[in-house]
C-alpha cells in the first residue's frame, strides 16, 4: 500500500495559486521585482512557477503510471492521449475566447487567421499546450523505457538541445531572441500569423524548439515522485532529496555559465536548476507536514487549489476576457477618445490603486484579491466533493 503525501497535494495547489498571482497584477505597468519575468537571461522567483507546475505533474504521474503499466498499453495510450488531446484543446480554446472582441464600438469575430492582416491569428502554442506536450512525450519515456534508460535519455535530450540550439542558432548569437533557433521553427511549421508576438516579433516562449527540454522537467518529477514512494517517510529519503536538489540546483547554475539560464528559451541549464529548487522545496514541504506535522490554515489554503488545479487555472484566465467584454464609457481623453472600463478593471482602479502613493502596492492588493476569490471557488467546490479533472 503506497503512503499518501499530503505534502504533494499542498505544493501543486501553492504552485497554482502563485501562477495566478503573477498572471494577474492589478496592471501589468506597476510590479514589485520578485513578480516578474526575468527580462531575458536569470531567473526570478515568478519564472518558478512554470517549471514547478511541471514538475507537480511528474510526481502526480509516479502515482498514476505503476497502474498503467499494470493495465498494459492499450489502456496507457486511451488514458494518455485523451488527457493530452483535452488539456491541448483546452489551451487553445482559451487562446482563441471568447471568440470576439471589441473594435473602437464594436464587436468582431475573432478570425483563425486576420483577414486584414495576414500576419494576425490565434496563438496555436501557450502554457496549457506545453503541459500537454510535456506530459504525453514524458509519459511514453517513463512507460516504455526502464528507469536507468528514461534518466539516459532525458540527460542525453538536455545535451541534445544545448547542441541543437548552437549549431541551428545565429552564429555568435544562438542565445538572443533573434537568434534562436525556434523561433523559425515555430514560424516554418505553425505560420508566423500563429506564433506569440508578445515580445514585440513573433517569438514564442512556449514555443516547439523549447518543449523538448520542457519534457525533462516532467520526467525528473516523476523520478522524485518514484523515490519518495520506494523510500517512505523517513530522514534518509528527506536528506537524499535535499541532497540531490542542491546539486542539481548548482549544476545548473555553473551550466548556466556557458548555457544561460534562461525561461523563455527554456534551457537545459534552468530545466536543471529550478528541478533543483523543486526538489529541495518538496523536500521542506515534506519535513515541514509529514514529519513535524505543521499542517494547518497554510496547507489547507494551497491544497484547496491543488484539488481543482487546471480547472482552476483555466478559469483564471478566460473569467477575465469574458468580463471584459462586458464594459462601460469611463471617461474621455485629452484627444477626444472614449476609455472604457470593465468590472475587474474598475474594481482595481477605484478600490485597490487609491490604497498607497506607490502603484505597485494597490496591484499587488488586486493580485491577491484575486487569488483570494479563485480560492473561494476552489474550496467550495472541495466542500461539494466537485473535482473536475482532465
Amino acid at each position: 500500500m503506497k503512503e499518501r503525501y499530503y505534502s504533494l497535494d499542498v505544493f501543486r495547489g501553492a504552485t497554482v495559486a502563485l501562477m495566478i498571482l503573477v498572471n494577474n497584477p492589478g496592471s501589468w505597468g506597476h510590479i514589485y521585482g520578485p513578480l516578474k519575468h526575468a527580462p531575458w537571461h536569470g531567473c526570478t522567483p515568478t519564472d518558478l512557477v512554470f517549471p514547478f507546475f511541471l514538475f507537480a505533474v511528474g510526481n502526480a504521474m509516479a502515482f498514476v503510471m505503476p497502474r498503467l503499466q499494470q493495465a498494459g498499453p492499450a489502456e496507457f495510450w486511451k488514458k494518455v492521449l485523451k488527457r493530452f488531446v483535452l488539456i491541448f484543446l483546452i489551451g487553445l480554446f482559451l487562446n482563441w475566447s471568447p471568440f470576439i472582441k471589441w473594435s473602437d464600438d464594436h464587436l468582431v469575430f475573432k478570425h483563425w487567421v486576420d483577414p486584414d492582416n495576414a500576419d494576425s491569428g490565434i496563438r496555436i502554442l501557450g502554457v496549457l499546450q506545453r503541459i500537454a506536450l510535456a506530459y504525453l512525450f514524458a509519459s511514453i519515456l517513463v512507460f516504455f523505457t526502464k528507469t536507468k534508460l528514461t534518466f539516459f535519455l532525458s540527460c542525453s535530450i538536455l545535451l541534445l538541445y544545448w547542441v541543437i540550439t548552437v549549431a541551428f542558432g545565429a552564429s555568435g548569437d544562438p542565445y538572443s531572441l533573434q537568434g534562436f533557433f525556434g523561433t523559425q521553427l515555430d514560424i516554418d511549421v505553425l505560420g508566423v500569423a500563429h506564433v506569440y508576438k508578445g515580445e514585440g516579433v513573433p517569438f514564442d516562449p512556449e514555443g516547439l524548439g523549447g518543449t523538448l527540454p520542457s519534457v525533462v522537467q516532467v520526467v525528473f518529477g516523476y523520478f522524485v515522485g518514484q523515490y519518495i514512494q520506494q523510500k517512505g517517510k523517513n530522514y534518509e529519503m528527506l536528506s537524499n532529496l535535499l541532497l540531490a536538489g542542491i546539486v542539481m540546483a548548482l549544476g545548473g547554475l555553473m551550466w548556466g555559465e556557458l548555457f544561460p539560464i534562461n525561461k523563455k528559451l527554456w534551457t537545459s541549464s534552468y530545466v536543471l536548476y529550478t528541478t533543483g529548487l523543486a526538489t529541495m522545496t518538496i523536500g521542506v514541504f515534506i519535513y515541514l507536514i509529514e514529519f513535524r506535522k505543521a499542517s494547518g490554515a497554510w496547507s489547507k489554503f494551497f491544497d484547496a487549489f491543488g484539488k481543482n488545479p487546471l480547472f482552476i487555472f483555466v478559469l483564471s484566465g478566460f473569467l477575465p476576457r469574458v468580463v471584459a467584454m462586458f464594459r462601460w464609457k469611463d471617461h474621455v481623453d485629452d484627444n477626444g477618445k472614449v476609455v472604457y472600463t470593465s468590472a475587474f478593471n474598475w474594481f482595481y482602479k477605484n478600490v485597490c490603486d487609491p490604497i498607497s502613493t506607490d502603484p505597485r502596492n494597490g496591484s499587488l492588493l488586486y493580485a491577491i484579491l484575486i487569488v483570494s476569490m479563485y480560492w473561494l471557488i476552489a474550496y467550495l467546490l472541495d466542500r461539494k466533493k466537485i473535482y473536475i479533472k482532465v
